[in-house]
């Protein structure tokens, strides 16, 4: 990636490629936690320098924000995939699937971003904190909303709690992300994963 040049006569620095700054951002916060990466951190990993920041991305937690962005559109995007499976144990099974490919992969920082980040939030980052509750919040109502559909079309038994059961699904998702942040396998994960569903109802 290029790097800042010194401004022109102009004064306008040289472009950059705002969404590989992104990605090189988005691993920061991942790997550091919001409060934990600082903005030399970022901007040594996005190749620019803080005044390119602030003007392409805002502050340090509007970048947060578009890196959050970022990874639901991108790691995370086996979320969406899996609310789009035809039958409820279907969507369990892929959800808890994805989590365990995407949390193995060597590629991928250890954890969750919107785990690890929560994790790591002191009073001064409260805005940032609530942030990534309410984005938590969000994925388990539409997992919610897909098990109440399935309930609706005879998918699921009829006493099911689907508040409940999407709770069930989303807390497995989030302990597999501790776990593999302190160093749980493939394999560890497999068997959270296959345990989970032999719970699911029948």
């Amino acid at each position: 990636m290029k790097k800042d040049a010194a401004p022109s006569t102009m004064g306008r620095p040289r472009e950059f490629d705002a969404d590989a700054a992104l990605d090189c951002a988005l691993r920061v916060f991942w790997e550091k936690g919001y409060e934990g990466a600082s903005l030399t951190d970022l901007t040594d990993a996005m190749g620019i320098n803080r005044p390119s920041l602030y003007a392409a991305f805002g502050n340090k937690e509007s970048l947060f924000r578009k890196a959050m962005e970022r990874y639901a559109e991108g790691p995370a995007a086996y979320v969406k995939s899996a609310l789009e499976q035809p039958t409820a144990r279907a969507v369990a099974e892929r959800l808890l699937a994805g989590s365990m490919e995407f949390l193995a992969n060597p590629k991928n920082p250890r954890g969750c971003l919107m785990i690890q980040s929560a994790l790591a939030c002191g009073d001064a980052s409260s805005a940032v904190r609530e942030e990534l509750s309410k984005a938590r919040c969000r994925t388990l109502e539409a997992i919610r909303k897909r098990f109440d559909r399935a309930k609706a079309e005879g998918d699921l038994p009829r006493n099911t709690d689907t508040c409940q059961l999407a709770r069930f699904i989303s807390t497995v998702m989030q302990g597999m992300s501790v776990q593999a942040a302190s160093g749980a396998c493939g394999g560890d994960l497999k068997s959270i994963v296959e345990m989970t569903m032999r719970a699911w109802p029948s």
